[in-house]
């Protein structure tokens, strides 16, 4: 969590006032000579500019001399750069064309929200993930306050319509992402390893998501890096927990880019203080590095690298339920490594290539010992995924295209308990054909497949995917889609028994919206039937089923309050699944029936403070109760649970260093949260599943030499 302070740094940062020697002045309009209020204009890599007014006029004044480049944006529309001369200055009457294919035209949106600055049917944009209260600068914490999620925050992954954390799938520029969660301890969640600011879109998808991508049952979480930095930067982060360094710089030519970061946490100071549940064996530890290269090869060309490795060490003590007096050790070291390399290039003629290849490597050694009462175990669990991806594009006529591709993956898994081993290699390839077809610009259908094999199951699979959506005015749209998805079964299960079967999901979405450039509408139902679902008793098999079904709302307002920005977001989900032990169809463990959430923020000039609020809350979990006679599987429930997240951040410069000081607290109102129980083999024990530290205060400390982020706040407003 001491990242926090790196990604709440763009909360805050306004226009730096300097002594005026030259005015700029002009007016902004569009293509049929209409006046557009609200244009930012900016004098391109400095904190000079200004906002257009009601008529389109704008003014403002700088020192700068000579040649420079004015930038001129607003969404909807073309981004607009013009020289101006500061030796000679006049005035500029500039006119921004329409972004049609954005603007006029349907887009496909069943089961998919956008966080990206480009598009403007964005519903949460990469600024938006860092500046929700609560969530951390967590990509996946800030997901979870949209509709479909589930607030499942004592267990690892997105859990999405009924599905679990495994049955979301994470991609980086096309490419699987293996791991995208720290290794946490039991009842406790890993964070997410990315920062929100490598990339420059993001794609979260409930359901009925592209046939470019496989192996999530449930959901994809579709993340796209950024291109070349505008400037070379770097930065110093302090907190609590720990600190953080970080340079990016960019070449004379401007043709390529290079950056490496370096971070250290320490939870031990702060436990000290604050007292957690359990006491800690190791203190939480993490050492990290990051590094990155950006190459424009040519014109329509780039060459991406990233790349990172981290270390963890932690452990917990913690009362044995099964022995009671003595303790139980569960102490975890984990090494992780990612490497990612991309490639795109237009290829003439309309085609396009995109290509990359990844490899990815984890180890999670744990040590357990109910201490004084049985001996230690050692657990060894070692996993490497090499990949690579190739996808055609053609487009055809004017907006519609085709893709067309494969990828190829080899996976190897090693598992050890002690002396035993369970170990397996795998290759894994797929291939797909899409098309986007346009029938009229308000009209467009998605129609496409892919096919699966995998060596260690020998079995193959054909899931054909198909969406529609129908432009009915140029803010609303009505989408419907269709498809199967297919997953392999954990690698727990398979070591054991590689001849097991995909798990299947089907999926049937509907969904209406009107987006504007400053409300959000959004209604989504959907139907998820489950077949093929892995089963633990009596024997391990495919035979498990369920369904998902429910309706989902998304509201959000940045316009009708001034400098305020808020969305809500409500789900109902209707889920039962035979899976695992469980004797029949059943709600599982993990879903609630009903899930709220409000976000809200606000900022005040005057003091250049942000202030963030986030409330959620989801109804109680179920739970088997074994020592009530005669009580059906999974019929008690949980309490509710609410939480309430509070953040506020200070700007201000220390010499030529923007410096944001932060504060947030999670739980601010310090809520019970029940996850669930765990019963005594004996049944004469019972221990609640909460949290190990049930409020958490955060204060830290950023500055950053380099980067102008003042066009982000103006647009986030």
């Amino acid at each position: 969590m001491w990242k926090i302070s790196l990604y709440l740094v763009v909360i805050l940062f306004l226009p730096v006032c300097v002594m005026a020697q030259q005015k700029i002045t002009g007016k902004i309009t569009d293509s049929k000579k209409r006046p557009l209020p609200g244009v930012n204009i900016a004098i391109k890599d400095t904190y000079d500019g200004a906002t257009s007014g009601p008529d389109g006029s704008f003014s403002f004044v700088s020192d700068l001399k000579g040649e420079q480049i004015l930038t001129v944006t607003l969404n909807g529309y073309r981004p607009f750069e013009q020289k101006v001369n500061f030796n000679n200055p006049q005035e500029y009457n500039i006119v921004l064309r329409e972004v049609i294919s954005e603007l006029k035209m349907v887009t496909i949106s069943a089961g998919s929200f956008e966080a990206s600055d480009e598009r403007k049917g964005t519903v949460l944009k990469p600024l938006d993930i860092v500046t929700t209260a609560g969530a951390g600068a967590d990509i996946v914490n800030a997901l979870k306050t949209l509709p479909g999620t589930q607030q499942t925050n004592d267990r690892e992954g997105l859990f999405v319509r009924g599905g679990t954390g495994y049955e979301t799938q994470t991609f980086i520029d096309g490419l699987m992402v293996r791991n995208p969660f720290y290794s946490g301890l039991p009842d406790m969640p890993g964070r997410g390893r990315f920062s929100p600011f490598l990339f420059k879109g993001t794609t979260f998808s409930s359901g009925g998501y592209s046939a470019q991508y496989g192996q999530g049952l449930s959901s994809a979480l579709i993340l796209e890096s950024q291109d070349l930095p505008q400037r070379s930067s770097s930065s110093v982060g302090l907190s609590v927990l720990g600190g953080s360094v970080g340079v990016d710089q960019l070449t004379k030519d401007k043709k390529s880019s290079y950056g490496v970061e370096a971070d250290y946490t320490n939870l031990g100071p702060y436990l000290d203080v604050v007292k957690s549940k359990f006491q800690p064996s190791v203190n939480p530890e993490i050492i990290g590095t990051s590094a990155n290269f950006r190459r424009k090869t040519s014109a329509t060309g780039m060459l991406k690298f990233y790349g990172y490795a981290n270390w963890t060490h932690m452990g917990t003590l913690r009362p044995s339920l099964e022995h009671p007096g003595y303790n139980e050790l569960f102490e975890l070291r984990n090494q992780n490594v990612y490497t990612n390399l991309t490639y795109k290039e237009r290829l003439g003629k309309g085609w396009r290539i995109s290509t990359g290849v990844s490899f990815s490597s984890n180890s999670d050694k744990i040590n357990t010992d109910t201490l004084e009462e049985s001996a230690p175990a050692k657990i060894n669990n070692q996993s490497q995924l090499s990949q690579v991806r190739v996808m055609l594009t053609k487009g055809i006529g004017s907006y519609s295209s085709i893709r067309m591709g494969g990828e190829y993956q080899y996976n190897v898994e090693k598992a050890g308990f002690n002396s035993m081993h369970a170990d397996y290699t795998e290759n894994y390839s797929a291939a797909f054909l899409e098309g986007d077809i346009y029938i009229t610009p308000q009209l467009v259908g998605r129609v496409g497949g892919r096919v699966e094999h995998s060596s260690i199951l020998e079995k193959t699979n054909v899931a054909p995917r198909i969406s529609i959506a129908y432009k009915l005015d140029d803010y609303s749209q009505v989408s419907l889609a269709y498809g199967d998805y297919y997953q392999k079964p954990e690698q727990q299960y398979i070591r054991f028994k590689p001849d097991l079967d995909y798990m299947k999901a089907t999926h049937y979405i509907a969904s209406v919206q009107r987006i504007t450039g400053n409300y959000t509408l959004r209604v989504e139902a959907f139907y998820k039937k489950y077949h093929g679902l892995m089963k633990t008793s009596p024997d391990t098999s495919n035979a498990g089923t369920g369904y998902a079904k429910g309706i989902e709302l998304f509201w959000r307002d940045h316009k009708t309050f001034k400098n305020m920005d808020y969305w809500i977001s409500y789900s109902y989900l209707d889920t039962k699944r035979n899976y695992l032990n469980y004797p029949y169809e059943v709600q599982p463990d993990f879903a609630a029936k009903h899930t709220f959430s409000v976000v809200y923020k606000y900022y005040i000039p005057a003091i250049t403070t942000n202030f963030g609020i986030t409330y959620s809350f989801s109804t109680g979990r179920p739970y088997y109760n074994p020592t009530l006679e005669n009580s059906k599987f999974m019929s008690e429930k949980t309490i509710d649970y609410n939480s309430l997240g509070f953040s506020a951040s200070y700007l201000t410069s220390i010499r030529k260093a923007f410096t944001v000081f932060v504060l947030s607290v999670s739980n601010a109102g310090n809520f019970k949260q029940v996850y669930g129980y765990r019963y005594s083999t004996d049944k004469l024990r019972r221990e609640e599943i909460t949290p190990n530290i049930p409020r958490f205060v955060y204060i830290g400390m950023f500055m950053n030499f380099g980067i102008d982020r003042r066009q982000d706040v103006i647009n986030n407003l």
